[in-house]
């Protein structure tokens, strides 16, 4: 197998440390703290550079804000400085890991994203009769810290891009308190407990090595189970079949492989069911020749529509950035069969400052 070294002067050249500012502070160039970092932009990104080569820079603490997405969630913002690192770090070795990743994989990569995921859950839906739906008990939390670095070491073996990796994966540390206390493996003993888990949902490298993490399991679907019809994003993945025995049997399969990578499916989700009965993913319901936006999301939208509205009437938010959150919106539920639902949400509303 081949491996990768003298990767880091390319991280820290002055040109990609600017190209990752560049990224970072995409369309967030009004907030205070990329504003900050861009006044004196050519000073703090030489500091940077001479942080990273020297290695003595050291992560700043992250900001922590709870979501519900529409479950719980714990986002974790690094500071801008370090999401600039992220990023230069990434656009050096994310493409050396992306020629290993499997095509139905759709999570954080260059064309693939929700909507071809979604795509392709359907197609197949009008291929197999049964499905396999999995996703992961708190995935990111669980990600086991020697197991990442592992992973990465197999195939970046330059010392100092090694350092730097380890450095933002030790950072995650203790940020996620698994609800359900340490879970022990076959084969552990209680100092099982204290490995380090966990990684900030908010970070780009976070996303990036999410689909790192379980490259592996994609791989042994793919190879080992030989299932043709299979589609992964982020944790949540769907397997397709002529046959619920096979499924079932995959389902076992995939169980103890998961063990190996010290994670869990939601054993009580993980089902084997007709695909015209409907599957749920990424916020909707596929059918094999239609699609329903999840009630949830159309209510969550209807909520989240109203709060925009009084802040217009405010003044704390412009028309422009209500007319801006409502055309995002329907770019995303317009994949589905949502015409009747957006006329019933969007139309019978006097919107402040007329049309």
């Amino acid at each position: 197998m081949k491996t990768y070294q003298h990767l880091y002067p390319d991280i820290v050249s002055f040109e990609n440390l600017y190209r990752a500012f560049k990224q970072a502070a995409r369309a967030k160039r009004s907030k205070p703290d990329v504003a900050e970092f861009e006044f004196d932009l050519e000073d703090n990104l030489l500091t940077l550079q001479a942080e990273l080569t020297g290695q003595t820079y050291r992560p700043g603490p992250y900001h922590h804000f709870d979501i519900r997405d529409p479950k719980p969630r714990r986002i974790s913002a690094a500071p801008f400085r370090d999401r600039v690192v992220h990023h230069a770090l990434c656009q050096v070795i994310e493409p050396i890991f992306e020629a290993r990743f499997i095509f139905d994989s759709y999570a954080n990569r260059v064309g693939k994203g929700t909507h071809a995921a979604l795509d392709r859950a359907q197609q197949f839906s009008r291929r197999y009769p049964y499905v396999l739906q999995c996703d992961i008990n708190h995935f990111f939390p669980c990600i086991d810290h020697a197991i990442l670095k592992a992973q990465l070491a197999r195939l970046i073996t330059d010392p100092a891009v090694g350092w730097l990796c380890n450095l933002i994966i030790d950072s995650g540390a203790g940020i996620h308190a698994h609800p359900e206390g340490a879970v022990l493996y076959p084969g552990d003993d209680l100092l099982s407990a204290a490995r380090p888990t966990g990684l900030p949902i908010g970070n780009l490298t976070s996303q990036f090595w999410a689909n790192v993490y379980l490259n592996p399991l994609d791989q042994f679907v793919k190879r080992q189970l030989k299932c043709r019809a299979y589609l992964r994003y982020v944790d949540d993945f769907l397997l397709f079949s002529n046959s619920k025995a096979e499924l079932h049997a995959w389902r076992q399969a995939i169980i103890q492989y998961l063990a190996g990578l010290r994670l869990q499916l939601h054993e009580n989700r993980a089902a084997v069911y007709p695909v015209n009965t409907g599957i749920p993913f990424l916020g909707f319901r596929l059918y094999p020749d239609h699609r329903r936006l999840k009630r949830r999301n159309g209510v969550a939208f209807q909520r989240r529509f109203a709060r925009l509205r009084r802040q217009v009437a405010a003044g704390q938010i412009s028309r422009s950035q209500l007319d801006a959150a409502v055309q995002g919106w329907i770019a995303h539920v317009q994949h589905a069969d949502t015409w009747g639902l957006r006329q019933a949400l969007l139309t019978s509303v006097v919107l402040p400052g007329g049309l």
